[in-house]
C-alpha cells in the first residue's frame, strides 16, 4: 500500500547518481503497484502555457486566490497549476477526464487505473530558465562578457518562468517540480553574470549577452549537460567561465554555448560551440544506453517515461515473430525497447530528419540490429506501405504522435494494413479519443486505456490505449502460428527501408 501526499517535497540530498528519480510508480486511483513504464514533440507538459488542456478545469491566476506554502509565485508562474490540490485528488480527476472522454468508445472495463508518482516532485529533469533585467534596471552598456563596464548585482537579473500566457517572467529560487541539481545551475549561472557583468538579454531592444540556460540531468547517469544560449558568437573568458560553474556544481560534465542572435520567441540557434567536456551526456533509459546533446530530444521525466513505456510494450504483446511499426517516432526510445522486448524487428518512421539520425545512432550505440529507422512523412510512409502490398504479418503499430494527433489518412493506411494490435500513446488525450473513434469504426475494438501521469501538478495527463482486430482472417492466423510473420510478402520496399524481406 503506497503512502498519500500531503504535496510536502521531500528535501533531496546532492545525489549524483539518480537526481529525482521516484521510488517507483504507483496506481493512482483503485490500483495497486505493478510492472509499467514520453515524446517532446509539442508534449513536454508542466511548461508555460497559454491554454488548459480540454476537459480540464481553469486555473485561477490570482496569488491570493489560490495561495500555497510550497512556492511562493504560486497562480502566477506558469509552470504548474496544482500544487494547491492534494496528488491523490490530482489523479482521480486526470482518471475521471479520460474516462469522460473515452466513454462509449469503450467497454467499461477496459478503462484502467492511472500510474502516478510515488515522489512527485523535482521530476524535471530538463530545465529551460531566460535571463532577463529586472524591471527598471536594463543596462545599455552591451556588454558581452566578463570585465563589461555595467556594474550589477544578483538583483538585477531575474530568472524564473514566465508568467501563465504572457513574457512577463516571474523570478523563483526554488521549484517543486524542476530538479535541484539543475535548479542550482541556473542560479550559479545568474550570480556569475552579476558578478562578471555578463548583461541578460532584453528581447525588446535586442541587446544583452545571455538568453538562456537550458539544463539536462541524467536519470541514471547523474551526468549534467549545461547549454548557455548567447546573443552573440563571441564569448570573452569562456574557459574562466566554465572552471566558475563547474566548481560551483561539480554534477556538471559537460557545457555547450549555443548561438542564437535572432530577434524570436525559439530559444535554441542553429550555431553551437563545446566549451567544456565531451558536448553530451549519456544516460540509461529502460536498459538501454542514450547520448543526448544539447538539441536532442529526450523525456522530460524520464522516470515515468520508463513506466509508460513499459505499459505500452505490455499492452503490445509482442511474442518475439512481430514486425513493430514505431509511427512518430522521433529519436526511437520506444522502438528500441521494443526491439530488445520481443519484437522481431522495428521500422520507425518521421518527418524529422535528425530525429531519425539520433535513432540509428541510438541503435548503433545500444547493438540493436533488429530496427531502422526511415526520414519520411507518417502518414506517407503508412500510405505508401498499404499500397504496395508488403504487409509484414503478425504487425503491431506503435503510434505517440504530437499534441494535434494523427491525421485520417494515416488512420486510414494503418487499418488497410490491418496490425493485429494499435498501441496508441498520447499526450493529449482529447485528439486520441478523436482518432480513436475512427479506429472503432473501422473494425477495432478498445481493449485497455491506461492513463500515465508525466506531470505531476499541472493539468497534463498522456494516456495510452490498445486497440484489437476485431476478427483475425484465417490465413494470417495460420501465418502467425507458424511463426513466419514479421516477413514481408515482396521484397520492394523492404529492401528501400534496409528490413530483411521474404526469408532471414
Amino acid at each position: 500500500m503506497t503512502r498519500k501526499h500531503d504535496n510536502k517535497p521531500k528535501r533531496a540530498s546532492n545525489r549524483s547518481a539518480k537526481v529525482g528519480k521516484a521510488r517507483g510508480a504507483r496506481r493512482g486511483v483503485g490500483g495497486r503497484n505493478g510492472a509499467v513504464r514520453p515524446s517532446d514533440r509539442g508534449c513536454e507538459g508542466a511548461r508555460p502555457a497559454t491554454g488548459a488542456p480540454a476537459g480540464s478545469r481553469p486555473a485561477s491566476r490570482s496569488s491570493a486566490a489560490r495561495a500555497c506554502a510550497l512556492c511562493p509565485v504560486f497562480g502566477r508562474c506558469g509552470g504548474c497549476s496544482q500544487l494547491d490540490v492534494p496528488y491523490e485528488a490530482q489523479l482521480a480527476a486526470k482518471q475521471q477526464r479520460v474516462a469522460a472522454l473515452f466513454e462509449g468508445l469503450a467497454p467499461a472495463d477496459a478503462m484502467l487505473p492511472i500510474i502516478g508518482m510515488e515522489e512527485p516532485f523535482h521530476y524535471r529533469n530538463k530545465v529551460i530558465s531566460p535571463y532577463a533585467s529586472a524591471k527598471g534596471k536594463a543596462r545599455r552598456a552591451g556588454a558581452k562578457g566578463k570585465g563589461g563596464n555595467a556594474k550589477l548585482t544578483r538583483d538585477d537579473i531575474l530568472t524564473g518562468m514566465y508568467e501563465a500566457g504572457s513574457h512577463r517572467l516571474i523570478p523563483t529560487d526554488a521549484c517543486a517540480i524542476e530538479n535541484e541539481i539543475a535548479k542550482r545551475v541556473t542560479l550559479a549561472i545568474r550570480d556569475i553574470m552579476a558578478r562578471w557583468s555578463m548583461e541578460p538579454y532584453d528581447e525588446d531592444a535586442g541587446t544583452g549577452f545571455v538568453r538562456h540556460a537550458v539544463v539536462r540531468v541524467g536519470h541514471e547517469s547523474g551526468e549534467v549537460l549545461v547549454t548557455v544560449v548567447t546573443n552573440g558568437d563571441e564569448f570573452p573568458a569562456s574557459k574562466a567561465f566554465c572552471r566558475e560553474l563547474a566548481k560551483r556544481v561539480p554534477e556538471i560534465t559537460t557545457i555547450v554555448q549555443n548561438v542564437n542572435t535572432r530577434q524570436t520567441n525559439v530559444i535554441l540557434g542553429e550555431k553551437e560551440r563545446v566549451l567544456y567536456g565531451p558536448g553530451f551526456i549519456l544516460d540509461t533509459l529502460c536498459g538501454l544506453s542514450f547520448r543526448i546533446s544539447s538539441q536532442s530530444f529526450y523525456q522530460v521525466n524520464a522516470t515515468q517515461t520508463e513506466v509508460l513505456y513499459d505499459e505500452a510494450i505490455r499492452l503490445a504483446g509482442l511474442t518475439g515473430a512481430e514486425t513493430v511499426i514505431d509511427a512518430y517516432c522521433g529519436t526511437g526510445t520506444i522502438g528500441l525497447v521494443a526491439a530488445k522486448r520481443g519484437a522481431a524487428r522495428v521500422i520507425g518512421v518521421d518527418a524529422v530528419e535528425s530525429a531519425i539520425r539520433d535513432a540509428a545512432g541510438n541503435a548503433r550505440h545500444n547493438g540493436v540490429r533488429n530496427a531502422t529507422f526511415v526520414a519520411q512523412d507518417a502518414t506517407a510512409f503508412m500510405e505508401e506501405l498499404a499500397a504496395s502490398g508488403e504487409r509484414p504479418r503478425p504487425l503491431v503499430l506503435l503510434m505517440d504522435p504530437p499534441r494535434a494527433g494523427s491525421t485520417p489518412a494515416f488512420l486510414a493506411a494503418a487499418c488497410a494494413l490491418a496490425p493485429e494490435r494499435i498501441v496508441y500513446i498520447s499526450c493529449n488525450p482529447a485528439t486520441q479519443a478523436r482518432d480513436v473513434r475512427q479506429l472503432t469504426e473501422s473494425g477495432y475494438v478498445v481493449r485497455a486505456i491506461r492513463p500515465v501521469d508525466m506531470f505531476p501538478h499541472t493539468e497534463h495527463v498522456e494516456s495510452i490505449v490498445m486497440l484489437e482486430k476485431k476478427s483475425v482472417s484465417a490465413p494470417a492466423a495460420k501465418a502467425e502460428r507458424r511463426g513466419d510473420g514479421g516477413r514481408f510478402a515482396k521484397r520492394g520496399l523492404s529492401e528501400r527501408i534496409g528490413m530483411p524481406g521474404g526469408s532471414d
